[in-house]
């Protein structure tokens, strides 16, 4: 990857979290990410330094906020703030997983609103506008003042799926929140969509009381927009398999969080094919018998990126 990026007068950064996405993306465009160096000092406080001038440039910063959550909130809050003082133009926020987005109300408890805090401190720190990637609810964009564009990897997804699901197979929301995202697959694929009504118990616990929808004697292919320690897939699976469903599920998502121990959880429930997209970095995990195939959407962002630069719209990639 060449050290710098030249697209006019915007400088492109990637934060240490989407390394893998920026080599990817750099090889779409055919330029390279300009330089910025992050480390952890021993107490873990965090650190950047950027090795290329941003003086009156505008700075697209690549960053997901994905675990550990709040180092890589921290370095990118970082990040724009020494784009700021170094006198950039415009700093856009590119954060292809945002990371405390299911924090978006409180229920009634005494608890933080986790997502309005973070997007006031992206604000704070001197971003002018954010571009997200199937964020978790679309409550998020209510909580900042600036611009908000949340894309979609539903394309690349799908176009992943066309090709493995049969013609009677059903898409399945695993809970209410998931339905809308349902629906848009439903539609590139022609099939039918079933609905888990689920129940959260506690943060890795749940229970799913019924299947609304013919599921019976078909294939299923869930879909989520993440997947962090797997308890919503493997309660699913459950249900499904209970209402008659055929056993091979296929899994879909967005965003592969994968809590310590997720993939083995979703593989003993009976999962055997998992579709993720790399808007996180694969962790690595080897699960025997299981497969995670990562569909890239480093097209989508380079094609944002060049919208962006362009002063174009992004509507067509939400």
């Amino acid at each position: 990857m060449s050290p710098k990026i030249e697209l006019g007068t915007t400088t492109l950064f990637a934060g240490s979290a989407s390394h893998h996405l920026a080599a990817a993306v750099a090889r779409e465009l055919g330029i390279g990410f300009a330089t910025c160096a992050s480390e952890r000092f021993p107490d873990g406080e965090v650190s950047v330094r950027l090795d290329d001038a941003v003086r009156g440039r505008e700075v697209i910063v690549l960053a997901a906020t994905s675990p550990p959550v709040n180092d890589h909130v921290v370095e990118l809050l970082a990040i724009a703030d020494a784009c700021r003082r170094a006198d950039a133009a415009r700093v856009v926020a590119f954060v292809p997983y945002f990371g405390y987005a299911r924090s978006d109300r409180r229920d009634g408890r005494r608890t933080p609103i986790m997502a309005s805090l973070v997007a006031d401190l992206i604000e704070r720190a001197g971003i002018d506008q954010v571009v997200t990637v199937d964020v978790h609810t679309p409550a998020l964009e209510g909580f900042f003042r600036i611009p908000v564009d949340n894309l979609t990897a539903i394309p690349q997804l799908a176009a992943a799926l066309q090709a493995r699901v049969p013609s009677d197979a059903v898409i399945v929301a695993p809970d209410l929140g998931a339905v809308r995202l349902a629906n848009r697959f439903a539609t590139k694929l022609n099939l039918p969509v079933a609905v888990c009504h689920k129940r959260r118990i506690g943060g890795a616990e749940v229970t799913i009381g019924r299947v609304t929808g013919d599921v019976a004697g078909r294939r299923c292919v869930i879909i989520d927009d993440m997947i962090s320690t797997g308890a919503t897939i493997v309660e699913s699976v459950r249900a499904l398999k209970d209402a008659g469903a055929l056993p091979t599920a296929l899994v879909a998502a967005t965003h592969a969080v994968f809590a310590p121990g997720a993939l083995d959880k979703i593989a003993d429930a009976g999962v055997r094919e998992l579709l993720v997209t790399d808007s996180i970095a694969p962790r690595g995990d080897v699960v025997p018998n299981f497969t995670v195939e990562l569909v890239s959407i480093a097209s989508l962002v380079a094609t944002a990126i060049r919208r962006l630069v362009d002063g174009g719209s992004l509507r067509e990639l939400a």
